[in-house]
């Protein structure tokens, strides 16, 4: 009789142990603030040192470019030929966005741009880390689940 009452007990303090180690972790960067990275970014030139796609090196296609992010929100990649498209980086707490960062940095081109920035550029690319001389980007697919990987440095 006398475990009957135990049981209950037990059941309550094992309740109580789980509930104290939930937290809310979901939101826990929601106040990050894309300032930083803004600023960073639109001070002089950038490069793409790497772009890979779905685990293939596709540099290459963008050795010739260099990448100016203006304040107003215009992107130009400029080489003997000049191509704009629209920059941003915002405050995301999308579910797919990793949980560690809920920056993203958004980047548009349309025709007359190579397909190579149309299609492959153009994404919302979420910020793995960034310096002052270098971002470094990476989008997980939806669709396939590819994971691509974007690299721009400073001249």
């Amino acid at each position: 009789m006398r475990k009957l009452k135990l049981i209950p007990l037990l059941a309550l303090v094992f309740l109580l142990n789980v509930a104290s180690m939930c937290s809310n972790d979901d939101n826990s960067n929601s106040s990050a603030d894309p300032t930083p990275v803004i600023n960073t970014v639109t001070s002089g030139t950038w490069r793409i040192t790497l772009y890979e796609d779905n685990g293939v090196d596709e540099t290459t296609n963008y050795s010739n470019y260099n990448f100016t992010f203006n304040s107003n929100g215009v992107l130009t990649a400029a080489n003997t030929t000049s191509y704009n498209g629209t920059w941003s980086v915002i405050t995301s707490n999308s579910a797919d966005d990793n949980p560690d960062n809920d920056l993203d940095f958004n980047i548009a081109f349309t025709a007359p741009a190579p397909i190579t920035f149309t299609d492959d550029l153009t994404d919302d690319w979420e910020i793995v880390s960034y310096t002052a001389t270098k971002i470094e980007l990476i989008d997980v697919s939806g669709g396939n689940g590819g994971t691509d990987y974007l690299t721009f440095e400073k001249n």
